[in-house]
């Protein structure tokens, strides 16, 4: 057995414990930022070593079931928060039960073709209820899930990129690119990203719930499309600065092919310093394996304030997608190391 098989193992059974240390300590207050499938991922994580876990999710999607409910109905999108409460359902049959079904996508020859289960049930209580955050708390509720999920802001937002060589015959042109799923899947490189409207209002609870973390992660996921949205919310990104939270940006495994096609590590890193200039990390976690250039890295990190923490967080198989276990020892560790000794609060 190699080194690394030998490291993976030990850290998986690390993480059996922490369920038994969750329920049997302080937990710190945790808020994930970020959208779709790479905060999915960072959730499935944090909620095997913390009980109070918050996700604050980017409502700038226009694709899928989300961009057909949020066109005819002008509603948020749903599918990123119903992606965010599935990651949340516990591993019992229940949590498993629910999870799958609100996951579960209509095939049909009708309207319903591709819509999520999920998506219907969320639209449905918000104009129940006429409330997101209570309407969102009720399904949670519903699913047993093991934290909280938030819109970042109360308003459909529009994503809009700056894009060089968008029109491949014209390689040096910027372009205004507009969408979400436009920009996830631009063949040019995108400059810069900002919302429509420009000055959307935040979520009171997710301004509180960052203001009052311990520990703020932000990332993996879209760089463009899901990361550095929640940066472009001003009283959200007011909160980030201001807040006594820990933060700590978790790095993506591979580029994202349109998106970020060619990005280095380092190169995240600037990109969110020119959309965030005033706000400061204290970790970047990266996987060991996907750092080709450590000490540009870290160089990286050190003008945004933080430290480099390079650790095996990637599924063993190969595939580039967090493992959740692995991805969990990494937070607690970060968490007992560069944040308070002893019980929380």
């Amino acid at each position: 057995m190699t080194s690394r098989n030998l490291r993976l193992r030990r850290l998986r059974r690390a993480t059996s414990a922490l369920s038994a240390r969750k329920r049997g300590a302080p937990h710190p207050k945790v808020v994930a930022l970020g959208g779709g499938m790479g905060l999915s991922a960072s959730l499935a994580a944090l909620r095997r070593i913390t009980g109070d876990l918050t996700a604050v999710v980017t409502v700038a999607d226009d694709g899928g079931s989300s961009g057909r409910l949020r066109e005819e109905l002008g509603v948020l999108p749903p599918g990123d928060l119903r992606k965010a409460l599935a990651a949340l359902c516990g591993d019992d049959d229940w949590g498993q039960t629910w999870a799958q079904v609100i996951q579960h996508r209509f095939q049909s020859k009708g309207d319903l073709h591709e819509h999520a289960v999920g998506n219907l049930l969320i639209v449905a209580l918000w104009e129940q209820l006429g409330d997101h955050v209570q309407a969102l708390d009720l399904v949670g509720k519903l699913l047993g899930a093991h934290g909280r999920v938030l819109p970042m802001s109360a308003v459909p937002l529009e994503l809009q990129a700056l894009v060089r060589g968008h029109d491949p015959a014209r390689p040096d042109q910027v372009d205004t690119v507009r969408g979400q799923a436009t920009v996830a899947l631009t063949p040019g490189e995108v400059q810069s990203v900002h919302l429509v409207p420009n000055d959307p209002p935040a979520v009171p609870e997710a301004v509180e719930a960052v203001l009052d973390a311990d520990w703020v992660v932000l990332g993996p996921g879209s760089w463009f499309s899901s990361v550095i949205p929640h940066l472009l919310v001003p009283e959200l990104l007011d909160a980030l600065v201001v807040t006594k939270a820990r933060k700590v940006l978790s790095l993506n495994l591979a580029p994202q092919p349109g998106e970020t096609d060619g990005f280095s590590p380092q190169r995240h890193l600037e990109v969110l310093g020119r959309h965030a200039p005033k706000l400061a990390l204290d970790v970047v976690l990266a996987d060991e394996a996907a750092v080709p250039d450590r000490e540009s890295l870290a160089d990286a990190a050190k003008r945004l304030g933080a430290a480099v923490e390079l650790a095996p967080v990637a599924s063993p198989d190969g595939v580039p997608i967090h493992d959740p276990e692995l991805l969990a020892a990494a937070y607690d560790r970060i968490f007992r190391m560069h944040g308070r000794i002893g019980p929380w609060r």
